[in-house]
């Protein structure tokens, strides 16, 4: 390959380059030895390619240099010799100058130093780092390259990131197979940590979810009398203590100016000029809004306060906030950091139009332009938390003690703390955020929110829950019949989950809700289908999670639940060709390790290691035999689809009644149809 790739050109911020230099951009792939990579401050070369240190000092600010070869002058760092420093330079040519290249300096720097630590491990063992995958028996070394797990999911993002551009690159140091055995050697080592996330079971994932929306749907179908209502209250408080501003710099008794408690001496009000509208449940059912409040904050409506109120518009902010966090993956302090103009709509050429949550983040790199692919239903709980967020505002720019900038009146942040009159919380400047309530104290704080019956955990909540979190049972917090201990890191290790694992979880129900909310997540951040860039930490978790799945979803070949189209003997063989052993405990381990590959498709799953060309997805009569050939024998079928091939076979056979006699779609339904009758025989022998 010796073509200059348009993708290229350098992402980092802080840099003097424009396009006007010739290290802006590699003039072609791989790049001349001769090529300029950096420059000093006068504006000569300072590095080439082929050098063994490239110096971006007077570009970072700092003393910055990136050491390929390594053990001159009792440098620490181990030396690497030439053929692999070679194909460390292309790496990292990729990482600076690539289409998703690095931003940030620290980024830079912290990437070079784990890859280069692969390539000194291959170089003491005498091989070259494109050849790794040839020696499984040395990916526990890798593992044991990056001691704490932050760095190794890291690398496990790297790798995978390489093994995508491996065309482009020309070389890749992991296949597929070869990060799903690496990502299971990194899990194996660290299975006596004592803590790990939850996941959470798919039942109790599902009802908080959809209770969640109906929470939102519900605020939204009232938004209106709910916004003047709030409007009203407000223009009460300002008459009765003759501004806005002097009702919420009010200090000391204020009783006699209140709208909404009733005072002992009637003639009060006349001495005043205060108005009273009665008890606030009046004023509740005066606006029509008496239904969502005793749905979700007071079940009496004569319970209900001003008070109430304003704990009714905090529920929503909440709602919103854990709505948001299930379905982008984000930490939660980077979901509450969100504003009013969040969301956005991108079109992609491959997969259309995708909502995209804009945000913050600083935990591992600073980004002021984090970008989250996320679910459209998304959009109820952005439009419900900017409602709140602009009846709050009227407050916040009314009070001189909040400060508000006039970006913040114009953007609101989608939480924050209430501003009304009436709260008793402490007003301080709008930058200082209130403290984030944890999800549990949400849901201990509003009762209604969910049915304690529904997130009451069972057994078969603990058995889903532990394979994909073995260690649930230590600290005695997950026990069957308590409530399930909800926490907002939770939703992000379940979300990456659901993302891979709907035939892993086998419920009919929670496959329909990700096949609309998380698949195109997952072509976005596993395929790479964008121009925009994503949130790297969030593809680090997607990285692990996807090869752990697989990982769980090989050790399950070897149950019942899984039958070969030619009968449980061809299984059997099937897997000890495969593994090359017929002990069952053995596949067991082997599958821990990696070295058979599972592919989800609609009948089952697919034991093929690479590319299939017939795919399982958009027709299975090639995998089933429909098309007269005999069943593919790497294929498995899953029993726990029955009742979904069933409604699939159903629906194939009334689109072939409609079709016309003997044309191509007809013959093409026939085979389909033919290929789900199979199915349904072999999983029933």
């Amino acid at each position: 390959m010796n073509a200059a790739i348009p993708q290229l050109s350098l992402k980092i911020k802080k840099s003097p380059i424009t396009s006007a230099h010739d290290c802006y951009r590699p003039p072609s792939w791989p790049p001349p030895y001769d090529w300029v990579v950096s420059e000093d401050s006068q504006g000569n070369p300072l590095s080439r390619w082929i050098d063994s240190v490239w110096d971006f000092s007077s570009w970072a600010g700092k003393s910055f240099k990136l050491d390929f070869a390594g053990g001159r002058n009792g440098n620490s760092t181990p030396p690497l010799r030439d053929q692999n420093q070679l194909l460390l330079r292309l790496i990292t040519t990729w990482f600076i100058w690539g289409p998703r290249g690095d931003k940030a300096w620290r980024t830079l720097k912290s990437r070079f130093g784990r890859l280069r630590r692969v390539m000194v491990f291959c170089d003491q063992k005498g091989i070259l780092a494109s050849d790794l995958m040839r020696y499984p028996k040395l990916l526990e070394g890798v593992a044991e390259l990056c001691a704490h797990p932050r760095e190794q999911q890291k690398l496990l993002v790297e790798l995978d990131r390489l093994r995508y551009a491996k065309d482009q690159i020309g070389f890749t140091l992991f296949d597929e197979p070869g990060i799903s055995k690496l990502a299971t050697a990194i899990k194996r080592r660290g299975e006596k940590d004592p803590e790990q996330t939850a996941y959470i079971p798919t039942r109790i994932w599902k009802y908080q979810v959809f209770r969640l929306k109906e929470c939102l749907e519900d605020f939204l179908t009232y938004k209106h009398q709910i916004e003047d209502c709030f409007n009203f209250c407000i223009n009460a408080y300002a008459h009765n203590f003759g501004s806005l501003e002097a009702a919420l710099l009010s200090k000391g008794p204020t009783s006699k100016l209140l709208p909404f408690t009733e005072q002992r001496h009637k003639r009060s009000g006349a001495r005043t000029g205060r108005q009273f509208h009665g008890h606030f449940s009046i004023t509740a059912a005066r606006f029509g809004i008496e239904g969502p409040l005793t749905k979700w904050i007071a079940p009496d409506i004569k319970k209900a306060s001003i008070k109430s109120f304003s704990g009714y518009l905090t529920l929503i902010q909440y709602a919103a906030l854990t709505y948001i966090a299930n379905f982008t993956l984000q930490r939660i302090e980077e979901a509450a950091a969100l504003r009013a103009d969040c969301l956005i709509w991108e079109e992609d050429p491959t997969v259309g139009r995708i909502p995209i949550i804009c945000g913050e983040t600083t935990k591992t790199d600073d980004d002021s332009d984090a970008r989250w692919p996320t679910s459209p239903s998304v959009s109820i709980a952005v439009e419900a938390m900017s409602a709140v967020a602009r009846l709050r505002m009227r407050c916040a720019a009314a009070n001189p003690l909040v400060n508000c900038s006039n970006y913040d009146q114009e953007n609101p942040a989608l939480l924050h703390r209430a501003f009304e009159p009436w709260s008793p919380v402490v007003q301080s400047d709008y930058s200082k955020k209130p403290l984030l309530a944890t999800y549990s104290q949400i849901i201990r704080r509003f009762p209604l929110l969910f049915e304690g019956q529904q997130i009451a955990i069972t057994e078969d909540d603990l058995k889903q829950s532990r394979m994909l979190t073995p260690n649930l049972s230590k600290g005695g917090k997950f026990k069957a019949g308590e409530s399930w201990p909800f926490a907002y890191h939770q939703l992000r290790r379940t979300s990456a989950v659901n993302m891979f694992a709907s035939g892993l979880l086998c419920d009919s129900s929670i496959q329909a809700i990700l096949k609309h909310r998380t698949l195109l997540q997952t072509a976005y951040y596993g395929r790479n289908h964008t121009r925009l860039r994503f949130n790297e930490d969030v593809s680090g978790v997607l990285s692990e999670t996807k090869y752990e799945v697989m990982a769980r979803q090989i050790q399950s070949l070897v149950t019942d639940r899984y039958a070969s189209p030619a009968g449980e003997k061809q299984k059997e063989e099937m897997v000890i060709n495969i593994i090359g052993t017929n002990d069952f405990n053995a596949l067991v381990n082997a599958g821990r390790r990696g070295e058979i590959s599972f592919r989800e498709t609609r009948l089952g799953g697919c034991t093929k290691v690479g590319h299939c060309e017939y795919g399982g997805i958009e027709s299975v009569a090639r995998c089933a035999g429909g098309d007269g050939g005999t069943p593919c024998r790497e294929a498995v079928f899953d029993k726990l689809k029955q009742r979904s091939i069933e409604r699939q076979l159903q629906s194939i056979e009334h689109l072939q009644q409609a079709a016309i006699p003997d044309s191509p779609r007809r013959r093409a339904l026939q085979a389909e149809g033919q290929g789900l009758r199979n199915y349904l025989d072999a999983i029933r022998i």
